[in-house]
C-alpha cells in the first residue's frame, strides 16, 4: 500500500520552478536588508498603459462583478480573433476556437493535457522555458530536448527536428521570440520547420507566442500561418509581457474546435474563466494596440537601448560570449569559460547553478541558472530592469566573475 504522504506520480516527477526560487531567495535576502539587484523575473518593469488600468476600474464601477462564459467574455474573444486576423492573417472562430486562461501558462498547460496521452513524445528546444517539460510530465507525457547551439542563436534547424520525430511524437514545443534566450525564427526559417512537419502529419505544434510585441531587428511570424500548419496548432499568447501585465493573469489559446473546446471543458473543472475585471482591462488593451500600434514603441525603444548596453558590457568580460537576441527581455550568455573555477569561498563552480548562487550569497545579483533551461552552460538575465540597476548589476557580475579563479 502506499505511504498516506505518497503524491501522484506525475507531480512527484515534476521539479519546482527555478525562476521562482530564484526570485524567492532574492526577495528574501531583500527583506534582510541585502542591496539585491533582481536581473531574474521575466515581467517588463514598466507600469500598465493607463487606458487598461482605467478600464479596469470602469469595469468595477460598472457593476461587472460576475462570472463571465468560461471560455472569456464573447466580446474579448471576438477582439483576439480580430487581433489574430489582422497580425497574423489566421482566421478563428471566436465562439468555438478561441479560450481566454488565467495567464498564458495555464494555456500551455490545458493544451497539453488536452492533447497528451500517456506513451506520448514532446519535442522542447533547449534552451527552454523552465515550465515546458514539467507541464508535458504533468500531461503524462515524456518531455524530449533537442538541443540548439549558442553558435547557432540557439535556433533549432530543420535537421535536428527531422532527427527528433518519432512515431511517438504528439507535439513539438515552438517558442519565438524564444524564453530565455531572445531568438526570433525568420518567416523563412519557420518555413522550413514546417516544410519537415508537413512530413509528419501526426506531430501537433503548440506556438507559444507570448513575446510576440517585444520584437526588434527582426519579423514575428506564426507557424500557425505557414501552410497546413493552421489546423494542427495551438497558438498561446497573452498579455503580460507586450502590455506589461504580468499580474493581470490573462492569456488565451486559438485552436481547431477540437482542442479549444477540450481546453475550455479542462478549464471548467479547473478555474473557470479569467477574472472579469482582468478581462475588460485584456479588452481594453486590444482595442488601444488596434487604435495606435505605436502605443508600445516607448517600451521597446528602452529595452532595444538596454539590450545594446547589456550585451557590450557582457561581450567585454572575458570568458562570456553573447549571441544577439531579437526579441523578449533576455540575454542568455554562455559563460562555460568560468566553469570548473574556484570561488572565493572554496566553492568549485561546477555549472551556472552554482555560479548564480554564488553571483546571488556574495554579490547581490540574482540570475537564473540555465540548467533550469536545459542549458548548464549558460544564464539568463532579464534587462527589465532600470539603467542604473542594469550598471550596478554588471559590475558586479564582472567582479564577480573575476574573482574566480
Amino acid at each position: 500500500m502506499p505511504a498516506f504522504t505518497d503524491l501522484s506520480p506525475r507531480v512527484a516527477a515534476m521539479q519546482p520552478s527555478a525562476t521562482m526560487a530564484i526570485s524567492g531567495r532574492a526577495k528574501e535576502l531583500k527583506r534582510q536588508g541585502r542591496p539585491v539587484i533582481a536581473l531574474s523575473a521575466g515581467e517588463p518593469d514598466f507600469p500598465t498603459p493607463g487606458p487598461v488600468c482605467e478600464a479596469a476600474v470602469r469595469a468595477i464601477r460598472d457593476g461587472h462583478h460576475g462570472y463571465t462564459a468560461n471560455p472569456g467574455m464573447a466580446d474579448l474573444r471576438e477582439a483576439i480573433a480580430a487581433k489574430l486576423q489582422r497580425d497574423n492573417g489566421l482566421t478563428y472562430d471566436p465562439a468555438t476556437e478561441i479560450v481566454c486562461t488565467n495567464g498564458g501558462k495555464q494555456a500551455i498547460a490545458e493544451a497539453m493535457l488536452a492533447v497528451c496521452r500517456p506513451g506520448d513524445e514532446v519535442l522542447v528546444p533547449a534552451p527552454f522555458w523552465v515550465s515546458y517539460p514539467e507541464q508535458a510530465r504533468l500531461a503524462g507525457a515524456t518531455p524530449v530536448i533537442v538541443d540548439t547551439a549558442p553558435a547557432d542563436g540557439y535556433l533549432m534547424s530543420p535537421e535536428a527536428l527531422e532527427a527528433a520525430i518519432t512515431d511517438k511524437t504528439r507535439l513539438l514545443i515552438f517558442n519565438s521570440p524564444s524564453n530565455p534566450t531572445g531568438a526570433v525564427y525568420s518567416p523563412d526559417q519557420i518555413e522550413a520547420l514546417a516544410m519537415v512537419l508537413r512530413r509528419h502529419p501526426h506531430v501537433l505544434v503548440l506556438s507559444d507566442e507570448i513575446y510576440e510585441y517585444v520584437v526588434y531587428d527582426a519579423e514575428f511570424a506564426s507557424i500557425a500561418a505557414c501552410e497546413g500548419m493552421r489546423d494542427r496548432t495551438i497558438v498561446v499568447n497573452g498579455h503580460s509581457k507586450g502590455f506589461a501585465m504580468t499580474g493581470w493573469r490573462l492569456g488565451y489559446l486559438a485552436a481547431p474546435a477540437w482542442i479549444a473546446k477540450a481546453c475550455a471543458k479542462i478549464q471548467g473543472q479547473f478555474t473557470s474563466a479569467p477574472c472579469v475585471i482582468t478581462q475588460h482591462a485584456g479588452l481594453a488593451a486590444y482595442r488601444m494596440y488596434a487604435g495606435d500600434p505605436d502605443c508600445l514603441d516607448t517600451m521597446l525603444a528602452a529595452f532595444r537601448r538596454r539590450r545594446d548596453y547589456v550585451l557590450d558590457r557582457l561581450r567585454a568580460m572575458p570568458g562570456v560570449t553573447c549571441p544577439t537576441p531579437e526579441g523578449a527581455f533576455y540575454v542568455f550568455p554562455d559563460i562555460s569559460g568560468h566553469l570548473g573555477k574556484n570561488a572565493p569561498t572554496d566553492t568549485v563552480i561546477n555549472d551556472s547553478t552554482a555560479l548564480c548562487l554564488y553571483l546571488l550569497e556574495h554579490h547581490d545579483v540574482a540570475a537564473v541558472p540555465g540548467t533550469a533551461f536545459g542549458a548548464p552552460y549558460g544564464l539568463r538575465l532579464s534587462y527589465a530592469a532600470s539603467d542604473d540597476d542594469l550598471r550596478l548589476a554588471l559590475d558586479r557580475i564582472e567582479m564577480g566573475l573575476n574573482e574566480l579563479g
